[in-house]
């Protein structure tokens, strides 16, 4: 293990960094919380809620979560309503990845039918290739990129697309500003562009900006979140093969045993 005592900040909202915490922690590594980003659930959205009472009367063909946040917001929205989500009748459903995948698994009891080969959006549209009139429900972010559910209206499908959650700035967590100024953090991880972005804002707001990064490792997971660490001006050090929270940590340990 050669990230033994190292100072890796966490970047994910609270309620999702301890997975990625206790992975780090079994390498020997320190995780530093710093979260950057909260989830709100979506309370107030008549076709976020129509959407779920159509999962329970039958009237998809898919459901597709593309975010364990999508699912949380959900099973959220559902206790609220009086829905059982699992009783979801012949729809099928499609996530974009493992986490999500296990996500559903632990939240709905669901099984999950498709999983790209590659965690993102493309490639789950190319793997669903609908057929004309096939009715997907797609509960995503606020500010989720539209090529999914464009890709599926184009091939024909009837995309019931609705915001399920909106991502806000974090708080709390560690003094980053003062640790990256001190030269006491090895590494920063940032597992999606919102995490990106809000990492900039909060080093802005409680510091003296994304600079204060220097030369200090930054770990991305996927391609996304790579072009917009970037695009601030940041040196990505790490790229995990695989748009998983386990490659990610197995990279970040490569990395440091050749520096």
């Amino acid at each position: 293990m050669y990230m033994t005592s190292k100072k890796i900040v966490v970047t994910r909202a609270a309620h999702q960094a301890i997975e990625l915490e206790k992975m780090l922690e079994r390498r020997g590594a320190v995780p530093v919380p710093y979260p950057c980003i909260e989830i709100e659930p979506e309370m107030n959205s008549p076709e976020f809620d129509n959407g779920i009472h159509g999962v329970s009367r039958g009237e998809f063909d898919w459901i597709v979560f593309t975010s364990a946040n999508a699912v949380f917001a959900v099973a959220r929205r559902c206790e609220m309503l009086g829905v059982d989500f699992a009783s979801i009748g012949e729809a099928r459903i499609a996530a974009i990845g493992p986490g999500t995948r296990d996500a559903i698994a632990a939240v709905f009891g669901l099984d999950v039918e498709l999983v790209p080969g590659e965690y993102e959006a493309e490639p789950l549209a190319a793997a669903l290739a609908p057929r004309p009139g096939t009715r997907i429900f797609l509960p995503q972010s606020e500010i989720a990129r539209p090529v999914l559910r464009a890709t599926l209206d184009a091939g024909g499908a009837d995309v019931a697309a609705v915001t399920a959650y909106k991502t806000v700035m974090g708080r709390g967590g560690a003094d980053v500003p003062r640790l990256l100024e001190a030269g006491q953090i090895d590494a920063v991880t940032f597992t999606s562009s919102s995490t990106v972005d809000n990492f900039s804002r909060r080093l802005t707001e409680e510091g003296s900006g994304i600079d204060m990064v220097g030369t200090t490792c930054v770990a991305c997971l996927g391609r996304k979140t790579t072009g917009s660490a970037l695009a601030l001006g940041l040196t990505v050090h790490v790229t995990p093969p695989e748009n998983t929270l386990e490659s990610l940590v197995s990279s970040l340990d490569e990395y440091f045993k050749k520096t």
